[in-house]
């Protein structure tokens, strides 16, 4: 009876969890968006106070807000964002519920363009307006979820039982986080690249952006074991959505949509 009830339970709680991608794909969705975005504000807060950063009238500053406002305003994103750049020799930038960014000054040294910048700051919006952060936990939550109903059904005392137990979490976290990971990886990539495109940022120049990361990154690890696709995978999957994304960026330019951010 109550495996029965708690089964049902999980059940109705995805049905009604379940939502809809930008790019159209069935996405589980549970956590409330107000939570999300009051702790997207948090952590950059936090970071805001652990790490330095460049003042909001500083040249990398301006260069970076060039880039990301023309995005922004394409996203129809009603929140107003607050953009920050960190001095943090790290090739890496970041968005978060609530309209944030973070972007790296070691960032700027990989990026070698406005619009090579311009397909990582889409990228990472694009976390933001697909709700991935909130998908990721929904995820975890529903794993952690389901494990702890296994053990509490199972009752595992055996070594052997709790042996499973273990397997059992291991192969949920390599067959199905991480995955889902890259899942998003790779839909932030196309959303992004549709995004900088409709900002009349070049999209061919997103390809050569990550062939700078590779060369920057040498060798990576196998790619099941990585929350991220591979630089050749990621190349593949940007070229395979080049042609609508020049549609797009041949119909921002001729509205006269052309960018010009220097450093």
């Amino acid at each position: 009876m109550l495996k029965t009830f708690l089964i049902s339970g999980i059940t109705l709680l995805i049905l009604i969890s379940c939502a809809t991608s930008p790019l159209g794909r069935k996405q589980l969705i549970m956590m409330p968006a107000s939570n999300m975005e009051a702790m997207g504000i948090q952590a950059f807060q936090n970071m805001k106070q652990k790490t330095p950063r460049e003042a909001n009238s500083s040249a990398n500053n301006r260069y970076v807000s060039c880039i990301a406002n023309p995005i922004l305003q394409v996203s129809n994103s009603p929140k107003q964002w607050e953009i920050v750049v960190f001095r943090d020799d790290s090739a890496n930038a970041f968005a978060l519920p609530g309209g944030k960014i973070g972007v790296h000054t070691g960032l700027l040294k990989i990026a070698t363009n406005q619009h090579q910048l311009a397909a990582v700051i889409g990228h990472e919006i694009a976390h933001v307006l697909a709700r991935h952060s909130n998908e990721r936990a929904s995820q975890q939550f529903l794993l952690q979820t389901g494990i702890v109903l296994a053990h509490a059904l199972s009752k595992p005392r055996s070594k052997k039982a709790k042996m499973w137990m273990a397997v059992l979490g291991v192969g949920a976290q390599l067959g199905i986080l991480l995955p889902y990971s890259r899942l998003h990886e790779s839909e932030a990539d196309e959303m992004g690249l549709y995004l900088m495109a409709k900002a009349g940022f070049d999209p061919r120049e997103s390809v050569k952006l990550w062939q700078n990361m590779g060369r920057a990154n040498g060798k990576q690890g196998p790619e099941f074991l990585s929350t991220h696709p591979s630089h050749h995978s990621r190349i593949t999957r940007l070229k395979r959505a080049m042609g609508r994304a020049m549609a797009f960026y041949r119909q921002a330019t001729a509205k006269g949509k052309n960018p010009n951010c220097r450093l």
